[in-house]
């Protein structure tokens, strides 16, 4: 067997050397492409050679008219146990196959801690102060004693709890399927949705994005939070009514946030995000760390192996 593989999605074109491919050398031969656009019949032309592909999560798109236009292909093996931006529905009535990977669980949470401390230190205002001449601009935040607000208390809620405890910080959650039991096992306190807007100086999002939870963080909850409050989202844009958001931070009505995730990605050159003082935003680099690509493309290998010998693992759908 040669299987013709692309490796595509690779923005920071670190996958050749993250991991050691020589391992596919005898199932086939690995090609990495940078240089495609996303429009649906020039990525056709691209990709239509390869049975298999590797891509990064929700970055292209593999809708049902890409897949139809990929004959040839039979494997798609993308990074994380879900990927929105592949129609799963739709490749599995093309007989097309997709497999995920494991994460390294830390990754997205040391982001998210960075991110609250960065926002409460107001540090890149300081840091770019500091480059432009200037020195020591204003007070920073604390959060000893303040109160951490987590929306929806998983995996990576829980381990962000933690961080928070180890600051002394008070941990409060809500989430619509969280109980106060399973809440207490962690160490954290439930409270109702209002009473976590109400009373979070620090509130992060860590919920799985789904038809209930779209939009769940709207213009009422957002007049609910503090005048001196921080938003933190690190889980998914369309999580945040994005234009109640924008409307809070330039009004003043909220102190600041810090976003790694957004409605639109890439973020367009002219949104308020990228404007705003008060926001503190990065690329959707909350799983953009060298362990969890690693981790990634090593079982992206280990994947194509399997289902070269016809025992496929980790299926999605």
């Amino acid at each position: 067997m040669s299987l013709r593989i692309a490796v595509i999605d690779d923005w920071q074109k670190v996958a050749r050397d993250v991991v050691d491919w020589s391992a596919l050398e005898t199932v086939g031969q690995v090609s990495f492409l940078h240089d495609y656009p996303t429009e649906t019949g020039t990525m056709v032309e691209r990709l239509q050679a390869f049975e298999v592909i590797c891509l990064m999560r929700e970055r292209t798109t593999f809708s049902k008219a890409l897949l139809q236009g990929l004959p040839n292909l039979k494997l798609l093996v993308t990074g994380g146990m879900r990927n929105a931006a592949i129609d799963i529905p739709a490749a599995k009535a093309l007989g097309i196959q997709v497999c995920g990977t494991d994460s390294y669980k830390q990754a997205a949470p040391e982001l998210t801690w960075a991110l609250i401390m960065a926002s409460t230190r107001n540090l890149l205002a300081e840091a770019n102060a500091l480059r432009a001449g200037q020195w020591q601009q204003g007070l920073g935040g604390d959060l000893q004693g303040k109160t951490l607000g987590i929306l929806g208390l998983g995996s990576i809620g829980q381990r962000v709890a933690r961080f928070g405890q180890v600051f002394g910080m008070h941990i409060i959650a809500w989430s619509e399927n969280l109980t106060p039991e399973r809440a207490a096992e962690s160490g954290v306190t439930w409270v109702s949705k209002r009473e976590l807007f109400e009373q979070a100086d620090v509130l992060s999002i860590h919920l799985v994005l789904s038809d209930r939870s779209r939009g769940l963080v709207d213009a009422e909850a957002l007049s609910w939070m503090k005048p001196a409050a921080r938003l933190v989202n690190t889980a998914r844009g369309p999580l945040v009514d994005e234009a109640a958001l924008i409307d809070a931070l330039a009004s003043g009505r909220l102190a600041g946030a810090a976003l790694d995730v957004f409605d639109q990605e890439p973020l367009p050159l002219d949104h308020p995000f990228r404007l705003l003082p008060n926001v503190l935003a990065t690329p959707h680099v909350g799983y953009v760390s060298e362990q969890n690509y690693r981790q990634f493309y090593s079982q992206m290998i280990e994947n194509i192996q399997a289902w070269a010998t016809g025992s496929p693992m980790r299926l999605l759908g």
